[in-house]
């Protein structure tokens, strides 16, 4: 609005009084903001790909609590087809909690790339994992462990599969309670809000939408997504991805839903018991299989796989999130934490075979212990080095045979 445009409308309201023309103002004022934001999103949306040669490229990282996504932009004098042709970058670990202010400097190594959903052209988000000037991997980094083990021949050989369930919850920007829900108050009972439809059972199906699309445009293997059993609730499915891949697809997606909810002024959670009460928690459930499992006779494998991941069960649950005490309750769709069990068909067990697996005595297992907020590096590899690299005892073994009730 112009300077002159601003004093007329003030002599306006003195000349023709107060309620007339103070409403005579506000429309102008709102049509005046509406232009504003309308050339904002005209420079949002501008393809500057007829003009330059260069691109925008989103680096992305893991900040110190292990599941809070960062990222800064940094100007690529061309476009790239591969990670090895970016630059490495650095940040101030110190504002991330990773690094003492002394020497704060951490660096980004630049792992994956995927087309950037918001910026369009040929702009592009890059997975990026964190080290020290000297090269050292820091203690949030998890993703050059999983790598390591990604790499060895025997899991190469296995070609390792994931299918990942992610849930999460969305919650109104002030309150912090889930949308949909009254303030303050909660709806009806779970039973009508699972995949269902209609303005009093489905809360946020726009964001799902939006994200779902955009996760086929950046390249994202999503596979699915629907409407959860807590309402203001969803979860989309990324795979089959194979090893190292799966990690970095769900870390993309978990950073690309951060910022539609932000754009939607929607806060997105992935705490696996955001209410407590009788409301189902939010999961991760991850399902894996390997060649062996996916070739004639590989219900045997997947049983002993099942063997493996008992007797590592403290140590899967450790690594599987946090507050996912919270969630495995052995109520709403889980097992107990404290306990490790399997079953065909059965939601409520550690570890789910399918009908179609045991029918066709080949496929893969489901884990639905890891919690919403787990880190998907962490959870595929301790899945591919429990059933692939570890071997037990035999008599560790035995014991556990029994105890499952599984002839291996």
């Amino acid at each position: 609005m112009t300077s002159k445009l601003w004093n007329s409308l003030l002599l306006n309201q003195r000349k023709k009084g107060t309620s007339r023309s103070s409403a005579r103002f506000r429309v102008l004022a709102l049509q005046s903001e509406s232009s504003t934001v309308n050339r904002l999103k005209d420079l949002l949306n501008l393809d500057i790909t007829p003009y330059t040669d260069k691109i925008i490229a989103e680096y992305i990282w893991i900040g110190g609590s292990g599941i809070d996504l960062r990222s800064k932009s940094r100007t690529i004098s061309k476009p790239v087809k591969h990670p090895s042709e970016l630059p490495k970058w650095n940040y101030d670990g110190s504002s991330t909690g990773q690094a003492p202010g002394e020497d704060s400097e951490v660096i980004l190594y630049p792992q994956a790339i995927f087309k950037d959903p918001f910026r369009g052209g040929n702009n592009i988000l890059v997975i990026c994992d964190s080290y020290t000037p000297a090269g050292e991997p820091i203690p949030t980094n998890k993703r050059h462990g999983a790598a390591e083990i990604f790499s060895s021949q025997k899991v190469i050989n296995e070609v390792p599969w994931y299918g990942i369930e992610q849930e999460y919850t969305l919650l109104q920007t002030n309150v912090k309670w889930p949308l949909g829900w009254p303030v303050g108050g909660y709806p009806g009972p779970q039973g009508p809000y699972y995949c269902g439809a209609g303005a009093d059972k489905s809360f946020g199906r726009d964001i799902s939408d939006a994200h779902y699309k955009a996760c086929l445009y950046a390249g994202i293997n999503i596979s699915g997504t629907n409407g959860e059993v807590m309402p203001g609730q969803w979860e989309y499915q990324v795979g089959p991805s194979v090893g190292i891949e799966a990690g970095d697809h769900i870390w993309c997606s978990r950073y690309i839903l951060e910022r539609i909810t932000e754009q939607a002024g929607v806060v997105l959670s992935l705490d696996p018991k955001p209410i407590e009460g009788d409301w189902n928690g939010a999961g991760c459930h991850t399902n894996y299989s390997t060649k062996s499992m996916r070739e004639d006779g590989g219900f045997e494998v997947i049983k002993k796989a099942i063997l493996n991941l008992s007797l590592r069960h403290e140590e899967h649950i450790s690594a599987y999130g946090e507050g996912n005490e919270r969630r495995l309750t052995g109520k709403h769709e889980t097992a107990s934490i404290d306990t490790f069990s399997w079953g065909v068909a059965n939601r409520g067990c550690s570890i789910r075979v399918g009908r179609d697996t045991e029918k066709n005595g080949k496929g893969y297992l489901e884990d639905r212990r890891p919690a919403s907020n787990m880190d998907p590096y962490v959870v595929t590899s301790l899945l591919a080095e429990t059933t692939i690299l570890w071997e037990p005892t035999l008599e560790a073994e035995a014991l556990a045979a029994q105890k499952l009730s599984l002839k291996v």
